[in-house]
């Protein structure tokens, strides 16, 4: 059997309903998918991306995604190792999905554990295997009711970019052809790319810009190739919603704050050391306008709970009709919309939240069955409200721009606010609320992780239950591994220190000690909350806002650039149906191109970071002196008109 020359059906981008989209491979069709080789492949990896991604996260404070280059490597080792003809597309879309998971359990844990640590504790491997390996369980379980309302019902809607992105490289993968060169010529690209400016130093990675007569008024953007292919992923509308978040953060919240604390002497609270005078506008952003973020998250995500609430219920109600005549709904479910069975989902829900509340291992430092309970609620209510706002931000942004460090501290507040309430403010209490934050932060980075991957299997005509099943593997796989890098990065290095800041963890340590003594900016986390409602009301959605106001403008900015130029390749063809289908294909083919690239060389050079125990530093631009930021984006403007003119291409297939 030859391999069949398939490309993604036209409705992968939208246009038609979930329920009338017909995947690539069809319900009827069965092709090897759950085999004990793409299960290998993918733990194996999984594992080796886990360990990197850890060292990553703990150094610079963010990971990447690790669908794309699993998927990529995946394919290759298939080919080298093939015993038969025929597809093998579900086979590697198997085997990312199971390794895709470690790159999300390392976000849960190096974002919180560290913390354990500077407090002066030393949580044993299987502490901290159990607690990562109950939000790792937690997260997927709880995704698996909101694949029909996220992935199916909101096709077209919700572009999940990372997850479109993986299906389109898989099907390049596999095909060959003028889309491969297309993917795989931007492949090369944004790797390249990636090696200049983070291996080379060729020349710099952000464009920097202070803004006259504004204080503390700068703008930045990140000339990276994967923003600017998410951003065209996502087209204009999404990203210009989040950029307006970023835009109000760094060009009214910082010049504000930076205008009115000029002639206050002494540092303001929240921050206890440098007065405003003396700050950077980072600075300024890493102290106030993270709480006014995490605000605006929290209440974008109340807002999004209520919004989707009926299609929730209607989920909930799907899964109790199917529980009550015992599978049946089940059994006739085509192969390509049949997922775990709901009793077994609930059952492994409930479990979980059990096991925090009675195995003493998940919480070792609480003597009190009272401390625990409490825990264990905290850990069911946060789990199942973050973890349904997470898998619908990754459909706006992704995975690697995924502010789960924003979902972790409002959980923090919290769970702090209600220990400070019942008088549990000693270590114990410290350590958890963090130990909450731990298993909340894993559940709602693998449910993000899981509904990506979920949108690759829809797109290609995957069997959800497997992938399930598939990811569940990956958290059980990865989480001693990960856990392991965290301790032995600790013994060599030490956090806090210059190889190794922790900075999420060093905010998450802050925030809870902050809460316990009464000590919290509630007028800053406040004021994100009404931004966010101030949106809502003004008919813009505002969880892709409140994601705006939270990151940077340095991230939000190159992926409003992306969403211009698919603005502009789109209004140019826009009298012609034909062409501006296949200019919109040929772009989004171009643009997972650029995202598989960079993720590919991120994790390359996070490997080769762990191996030298420091980032590669080799080359230099400071001979570029102050032109140095208009190289940088005079590089990234002219990856974007090559973009341009790649989407506009004719077709020669």
């Amino acid at each position: 059997m030859s391999v069949p020359n398939r490309k993604l059906p036209h409705g992968s981008l939208g246009g038609v309903s979930g329920d009338a989209y017909q995947p690539l491979v069809g319900p009827g069709e069965n092709l090897p998918e759950f085999t004990l080789r793409s299960v290998g492949i993918g733990a194996l990896l999984g594992i080796v991306f886990g360990a990197a991604n850890a060292y990553l996260g703990l150094k610079v404070g963010m990971t990447v995604s690790t669908s794309i280059p699993i998927a990529v490597m995946t394919f290759a080792i298939l080919h080298l190792v093939r015993a038969r003809r025929g597809s093998m597309i579900l086979e590697a879309n198997m085997s990312q999905t199971i390794g895709s998971a470690s790159s999300s359990l390392a976000s849960g844990v190096i974002f919180t554990i560290p913390a354990l640590f500077l407090w002066g504790l030393s949580p044993s491997l299987l502490e901290l295997t159990l607690l990562s390996l109950c939000g790792g369980v937690l997260g997927t379980l709880a995704m698996i009711p909101l694949r029909r309302p996220l992935i199916k019902k909101e096709h077209g809607t919700l572009p999940y970019p990372e997850g479109t992105a993986c299906a389109e490289i898989l099907v390049a993968s596999e095909r060959g052809g003028e889309q491969a060169k297309t993917v795989f010529s931007a492949l090369g690209l944004g790797a390249v790319y990636k090696a200049c400016t983070d291996i080379f130093h060729l020349w710099p990675e952000d464009f920097i810009q202070k803004i006259p007569k504004l204080p503390k008024g700068v703008f930045t953007l990140e000339a990276a190739p994967m923003f600017l292919g998410v951003g065209y992923i996502l087209g204009y509308h999404v990203s210009a919603v989040m950029v307006a978040g970023s835009l109000v953060s760094a060009m009214i919240f910082i010049p504000l704050i930076a205008h009115f604390g000029e002639f206050i002497a002494m540092p303001l609270f929240p921050e206890t050391a440098k007065p405003i005078s003396e700050m950077s506008a980072d600075e300024i952003w890493s102290r106030y306008i993270r709480y006014i973020g995490a605000g605006g998250v929290a209440a974008g995500g109340i807002l999004t709970i209520l919004r989707t609430l009926p299609t929730m219920v209607g989920a909930f109600r799907a899964g109790l009709a199917e529980l009550l005549d015992r599978g049946t709904r089940a059994a006739g479910a085509v192969r390509t919309d049949s997922d775990m069975p709901f009793k077994q989902v609930l059952i492994g829900v409930v479990a979980v939240v059990a096991v925090v509340a009675f195995v003493p291992m998940v919480l070792a430092h609480v003597d009190t069955i009272g401390m625990r309970l409490v825990a264990a609620v905290c850990v069911a209510f946060f789990a199942f409200f973050f973890v349904t706002v997470s898998s619908r931000i990754v459909g706006y942004v992704g995975v690697s721009s995924n502010p789960t460090s924003g979902m972790t501290i409002a959980t923090l507040i919290g769970t702090s606010t209600v220990f400070y309430l019942l008088g549990w403010t000693d270590t114990a209490g410290k350590v958890t609320a963090l130990t909450v934050g731990t298993i909340v932060c894993t559940a709602a980075s693998i449910a993000g992780d899981t509904s990506q991957d979920l949108k690759t299997g829809f797109l290609l005509g995957a069997t959800p239950k497997r992938q399930q099943w598939g990811q569940l593997i990956g958290v059980l796989t990865s989480c001693a591994a990960v856990c392991g890098a965290v301790i032995v990065l600790n013994s060599q290095y030490g956090f806090g220190t210059p190889e190794l800041p922790a900075p999420q963890a060093t905010l998450m340590k802050t925030v809870i000690e902050g809460i316990l003594s009464a000590n919290i900016p509630w007028t800053l986390v406040f004021i994100g909350a009404l931004m966010a409602l101030t949106v809502e009301l003004l008919g813009i959605r505002a969880l892709p806002f409140a994601v705006g106001l939270y990151l940077p403008l340095s991230s939000m900015s190159p992926i409003f650039a992306g969403g211009v130029f698919r603005w502009w390749v789109e209004r140019r063809n826009r009298n012609d149906e034909a062409k501006l289908h296949e200019a919109r294909e040929n772009g989004v083919l171009f643009g997972s191109g650029l995202v598989a690239g960079q993720g590919i060389m991120g994790v390359a050079i996070a490997g080769l970071a762990f191996a030298m125990g420091r980032r590669p530093d080799w080359g230099g631009h400071a001979w570029m002196g102050a032109a140095g930021p208009y190289v940088a984006l005079v590089l990234f403007l002219a990856l974007g008109f090559y973009m341009v003119r790649v989407a506009q291409r004719p077709s020669t297939r």
